[in-house]
């Protein structure tokens, strides 16, 4: 039975927060230094007392004291909320990180849309990785065991001939973000085979990023994977080989056009 992730898996714990005492340009200032950070719980010690956005700073003077213009009916999640109730408290109330407090309303944590985001993709490659493993299990009769590693794209052999220049940028938002899921490799006796996650990689090597994370399935001995055959009859032996296809779209975003035509 798969168990559903909750908020305190996904929070961030060490919350940064003003002072209801704070004037606007402290927290302008707290808001130009800290990267991704466009608002604060506003608290007196543990206890919430309202959020501030940059845009509750706009038109008000510097000098104005944060309890005077805070959003004080705030909606708070709680650290046993499911990730799924707390991603629908997010979406329907407009919000973009949802403050979270324990039984005695004390600030333990907030949560934010990417969280959700993050929960999400972390579940998704466990999902295509047991099926994988399924597969080569029933297809070539072999021991295979799961491991979390950090791979070197040069060492990839790539089973995908071409990639779309038009999801390429959507790939490379995500990877500077932290969503981007990690990559399903086959360890084959040594050689690195890239299952799933070819529009990523060509992404990661565009922002000249080295290496990524990747769900390695290791095969205990040396088998003929058909994709991998298949790859060297196409005369794929790097990430170099993967075409980058600019002169046309997805074929997913084709069918769907002449769909409508």
């Amino acid at each position: 039975m798969t168990t559903r992730p909750e908020v305190s898996e996904y929070m961030t714990r060490e919350v940064q927060t003003v002072s209801p005492t704070d004037t606007v340009a402290d927290v302008a200032r707290r808001i130009k230094e800290n990267e991704g950070h466009n608002g604060f719980p506003v608290s007196e010690g543990r206890k919430v007392q309202g959020f501030v956005t940059a845009s509750d700073l706009l038109l008000v003077d510097d000098d104005a004291p944060i309890f005077t213009l805070m959003s004080e009916d705030i909606i708070v999640g709680h650290p046993d909320m499911n990730v799924i109730d707390a991603a629908r408290v997010i979406l329907r109330s407009g919000v973009q990180k949802l403050p979270v407090v324990d039984d005695a309303d004390n600030l333990v944590g907030i949560i934010s849309n990417t969280d959700v985001v993050r929960s999400q993709i972390e579940r998704a490659t466990p999902e295509k990785v047991g099926k994988l493993m399924r597969t080569l299990e029933q297809i070539h009769g072999v021991s295979l065991r799961k491991e979390h590693r950090r791979i070197e794209l040069d060492r990839l052999t790539p089973t995908q001939d071409r990639v779309y220049a038009d999801e390429l940028e959507g790939r490379q938002y995500e990877l500077e973000r932290g969503l981007a899921e990690p990559l399903v490799v086959i360890d084959n006796a040594g050689d690195l085979i890239l299952a799933d996650g070819h529009h990523r990689v060509m992404a990661a090597a565009q922002l000249g990023i080295e290496e990524m994370d990747a769900s390695t399935i290791v095969l205990d001995e040396r088998v003929e994977l058909g994709m991998q055959r298949t790859a060297e009859k196409e005369g794929l032996y790097s990430i170099d080989d993967i075409e980058v296809v600019d002169y046309g779209r997805h074929p997913l975003i084709e069918t769907t056009e002449r769909l409508q035509e």
